[in-house]
Parts: structure tokens; C-alpha cells; sequence
């Protein structure tokens, strides 16, 4: 699953999140669908478009999907960003322009990395019928690394650690020195938080900002309560949280330095400038090598131009 990215969820200008201390700000998701799915789509939005270099998420389904149709998010590009799929139920087939085809389950992670351009899709495996329950996330890359090439991996196996109450997987990053495999082209982290009933203190640094998503049931941080359908942004300058749940909650923490790049979101790409963006549209349309070719039986996505371009 992912994007793309409309003008309801930010303007097309650039734009460098200015982070907050030790806040608490709870904003509500925009609802739509992506492929057959319905989402709930956390970032970016109009005022808050990165926590970290972490610029999108999407909190896909639950959703009843069948061996047939499948999640069918066909062939389509991007740029300038990585990928980080997590389930918590249902499985995936990732394709992409590298020939890369990797099923995806619950415990493992995807995560494709787009630099000067790739494409991929995310399809039903054709073999399950069930309910898919997930999100999907895109991480901004710095000037650094963001013109690079492409690059997919797969892990089958992540890094656990007991917090109180909770179980902690690190997804990307390091948390209090329990550290993912996966790549990571910032200083930033993600972490889901499998909370049983009772109080957990997470652990934080003060230098990154911090933004907590609930995916099932709920949790109460500094009084508020976190539900599905809403991002709590933590701010920096916290060494700690305390979760409280009553019942088994899931949510993901993400993290990171601030992002000290402009950024520049639209459909599918991350950008700096409007001339890049219009010059990737026109290499996607064009079917140009750039963005190559995915092996799937979907037709490709196509846009019409950024709507400055003319």
C-alpha cells in the first residue's frame, strides 16, 4: 500500500516542519482508500507534514480480502523516499522495477528504498482469504542519499524487547540499544508496541521527535486517550513515555531527528522542487528506464500532470 498524496493532505509547496518540545497533539486521520482498501491516513497533513524523516502513514484496513482481488494497488512509481510495510494480519506480494517478489506476513517487514526511482506494486498473494490489517509507511531520504539507486529488503526476523507491560519490535532504528537490521539513511526509528493491560514507560531520546499512532484498542498518554483514527505528536524533549491500556493495544512510535530538508510531496514523490516532480511525471508517463518495469498483471497507475505544470 501507498499513496498517493493530494492537496487535502498538503498544499504542493515545500515546506520544513518546525518541531515542538514535549507537547501533546492529537489530530485525526484523513479517510480514503488506496487499491481495495480502506485507510486512515495519519501523515502528512496541513501543518504537521514530518515527525522525524517520517512524511506518510498509512493505516490500512481492517479489511476483508479475498484470494482473487487481493489488495491491488498496481504499478506505479516513486522517488526520493523509503517504503516500511508491517502487518498485523493478512499476507502480500510485493513486485517491483528491481524483480523483486516478496511475500510479506505478520512479523516482517518490507522496505523498499526509491532514490533517483523505482516502482512496485502490492497484490493479493492469491492464496488468502482473510482480513488484512496493516500500515504503510514512507520515510523522507536526505539530499545524500535521495538520487541514489534503488534497493528492496525483506526482514523475516526483527529485534523484541520487554517493556512492562509490552513487548516492543523494533521495526527501523534503535531503541534504548535494541536495534533493526533494516537500513536507515537518518537517525530515526520505528517501533511497534505490543501493549497488554497495565502501565508501560517507553523509553525515548530527547534530541528526536516522537508521534505515536494507535492501530487497535487504545492507550491513555498524559491523560488523553489514543484511539485508532488519530496521531498523538509527542514533540522532542521527552526521555520517556508512560502507556496505559486495559485491554491488548497496539500502536507504532516513530521517531527521529528533525528533518532539516524542505519537502515536497506530491502523488507519489518526494521531492524538493516542483521541477523534479514534474520531471519524474513525465519520465513515469513517458515509460522511460528511470522507473523500469514491474512483472505484474495489473495495468499501470497513471496521473495527469502536477496540476502547476500548465
Amino acid at each position: 500500500m501507498s499513496g498517493p498524496v493530494a492537496s487535502a493532505d498538503v498544499p504542493a509547496e515545500p515546506q520544513r516542519a518546525a518541531p515542538e518540545a514535549c507537547v501533546l497533539e492529537i489530530t485525526q486521520s484523513r479517510e480514503g482508500r488506496v487499491g481495495a482498501i480502506g485507510v486512515r491516513r495519519a501523515l502528512p497533513r496541513r501543518g504537521r507534514r514530518t515527525v522525524g524523516p517520517w512524511c506518510f502513514v498509512d493505516h490500512m484496513g481492517p479489511a476483508l480480502i479475498s484470494a482473487p482481488r487481493g489488495m491491488d494497488v498496481a504499478p506505479h512509481p516513486h522517488i526520493g523516499l523509503q517504503t516500511v510495510t508491517w502487518l498485523l494480519e493478512g499476507e502480500a506480494l510485493h513486485r517491483d522495477s528491481l524483480g523483486s517478489e516478496q511475500v510479506i506476513v505478520p512479523g516482517q517487514l518490507n522496505l523498499m528504498t526509491a532514490g533517483w526511482g523505482v516502482a512496485h506494486s502490492e497484490e493479493g498473494t492469491g492464496s488468502y482469504d482473510g482480513n488484512l490489517h496493516g500500515v504503510q509507511l514512507w520515510i523522507a531520504q536526505p539530499s545524500a542519499t535521495r538520487d541514489g539507486p534503488a534497493a528492496f529488503e525483506h526482514h523475516s526476523e526483527l529485534p523484541h524487547r520487554d517493556l512492562d507491560a509490552a513487548v516492543a519490535t523494533v521495526l527501523v532504528g534503535d531503541l534504548d540499544g535494541t536495534t533493526s537490521p533494516a537500513r536507515r539513511d537518518t537517525d530515526h526509528l520505528g517501533v511497534d508496541l505490543a501493549l497488554r493491560a497495565g502501565v508501560t514507560t517507553v523509553p525515548l531520546r530527547a534530541d528526536l521527535e516522537h508521534a505515536l499512532v494507535a492501530l487497535v484498542g487504545a492507550a491513555r498518554l498524559d491523560g488523553q486517550i489514543i484511539e485508532p483514527g488519530h496521531l498523538a505528536y509527542l514533540g522532542t524533549g521527552r526521555t520517556e513515555i508512560s502507556l496505559a491500556a486495559r485491554e491488548p493495544t497496539r500502536a507504532l512510535l516513530v521517531g527521529g531527528v528533525p528533518f532539516d530538508e524542505e519537502v515536497l510531496m506530491w502523488w507519489n514523490f518526494v521531492a524538493r522542487t516542483r521541477a523534479e516532480i514534474i520531471e519524474a511525471h513525465r519520465a513515469w508517463i513517458a515509460a522511460d528506464d528511470r522507473f523500469g518495469r514491474v512483472d505484474s498483471p495489473l495495468p499501470r497507475i497513471e496521473v495527469g500532470p502536477p496540476p502547476w505544470s500548465f
